[in-house]
């Protein structure tokens, strides 16, 4: 056995050592379907082609760094918003601080629950979309996430509810290594608003599936913790029906690593998807949105909108790939990222992909890196505005064009209120 191989077998066993694999239930058998997966893949190494601009060294490892607790006094994001709160402290739901898991045309179910019972139809979900999103790239943290996770929810749409699911993640302990795992059944017609906000851990696993049948709808906001020594990996599966509507947008700001994947496909005709991220990054920072979008169906749009703000040696990364299939004619795919660099030591690190094997197609991509415009600055400084408020301008509008691809304006003008609260703060 080469040694690199060898390193690696080794680091799967000791990440794998303090892990018990959950048995029994109907999720028995994806569990361990996945764990072999993982065991086939190995972990993620530096010298693989989607991490080599993301160390994977702190995620993989045996036991979490520690970090702390961040102490924030401010009301916490989406607090505003009339919804079901779903509560979870270092991915342990908590019942106390939860709502009652009820919400007409919606069923919710705990996934630890689920693991006792033989029958529930999240063991058709359970670990497929997964399983799909590792071709033809390999996801071995998503497949360590399927095996191991002993929490998170199963949440059926059948119709459309009156408010918000928000599931609230709760860092408590310096040293918790939260894995949690939620999947997501919107039948036709039927559309949902999830909401996630909060740092979750120490260090934080969470995968979602999601899949939106014919004409359903998920909108999709999220708001990432402030505690910066936290270290995250999520990934976001998401299989599209026949005139449905995907859309997710993710706010992060502190965070010491965090690495978002975003997995979509499109197997039905007329259907539309948008992902967006915005990012705000200060000195010992890195963040990595990897996006996998796979047209597989007639006259689908998907739309990719990321915006990063960089300073202090901050680390910002890209990798959005677009995969046109021969059957997927008229598709319109559009790709953009963008950084903004507040000083000469930061880096923003892109590599964005189409691959078209169809011929009536429209699909661009666009990757940028410059600092703040001089003339705009200059423009904003001439008629009064001190240099530190006119930067935060021009840094907010910057951003809007991600923020933008929110629907609910409600929940755009909370993140922008966070987003220039952070930046005073940071001025």
């Amino acid at each position: 056995m080469a040694v690199p191989e060898r390193k690696a077998q080794e680091a799967l066993e000791a990440r794998l050592a303090g892990l018990v694999l959950p048995e029994g239930g109907c999720l028995d058998k994806p569990r361990k379907e996945a764990l072999a997966r993982l065991t086939e893949m190995g972990l993620p190494q530096r010298r693989d082609e989607y991490w080599r601009f993301t160390r994977p060294d702190t995620l993989i490892q045996p036991e979490p760094l520690p970090a702390r607790v961040f102490d924030n006094d401010e009301v916490p994001v989406f607090s505003s918003i009339d919804r079901l709160k779903i509560v979870f402290v270092d991915g342990v739901f908590d019942p106390e601080a939860s709502d009652d898991l009820e919400l007409e045309g919606v069923r919710i179910d705990r996934i630890a629950d689920i693991c006792d019972k033989d029958i529930h139809w999240a063991k058709d979900l359970y670990g497929v979309l997964e399983e799909r999103g590792q071709h033809p790239v390999a996801r071995p943290l998503a497949a360590l996430n399927t095996a191991f996770a002993r929490d998170g929810l199963a949440i059926h749409v059948t119709r459309t509810p009156s408010k918000p699911i928000s599931l609230v993640y709760v860092h408590a302990s310096e040293t918790s290594d939260a894995i949690l795992h939620h999947i997501i059944r919107v039948e036709p017609e039927a559309e949902l608003t999830l909401l996630e906000n909060g740092p979750a851990a120490a260090r934080f696993n969470k995968c979602i599936e999601v899949d939106i049948a014919d004409g359903g709808k998920l909108h999709h906001v999220r708001a990432q913790g402030r505690d910066h020594e936290r270290r995250a990996v999520t990934h976001m599966f998401s299989r599209l029906g026949a005139r449905s509507v995907y859309k997710s947008f993710t706010l992060t700001v502190n965070g010491v690593m965090t690495r978002n994947e975003q997995i979509v496909e499109f197997t039905g005709d007329d259907a539309l998807a948008h992902v967006a991220g915005a990012c705000l990054g200060d000195g010992d920072f890195h963040h990595d949105d990897t996006v996998f979008v796979t047209h597989d169906a007639l006259n689908c749009e998907s739309r990719q909108v990321f915006k990063k703000v960089l300073k202090n040696g901050a680390v910002g990364v890209f990798q959005g790939k677009i995969l046109v299939n021969q059957k997927a004619q008229k598709t319109d795919g559009y790709q953009i990222s963008q950084s903004l660099l507040l000083d000469g030591d930061s880096q923003f690190l892109a590599k964005p992909e189409l691959e078209i094997y169809a011929d009536d197609v429209a699909c661009s991509h666009g990757s940028t890196s410059g600092a703040i415009d001089e003339e705009s600055l200059f423009y904003l400084r001439s008629r009064g505005v001190p240099e530190k408020d006119a930067t935060n301008l021009l840094t907010l509008a910057f951003l809007a064009e991600a923020v933008d691809e929110i629907e609910d304006p409600k929940l755009a003008e909370d993140l922008l209120e966070r987003l220039e609260a952070w930046l005073a703060r940071r001025s």
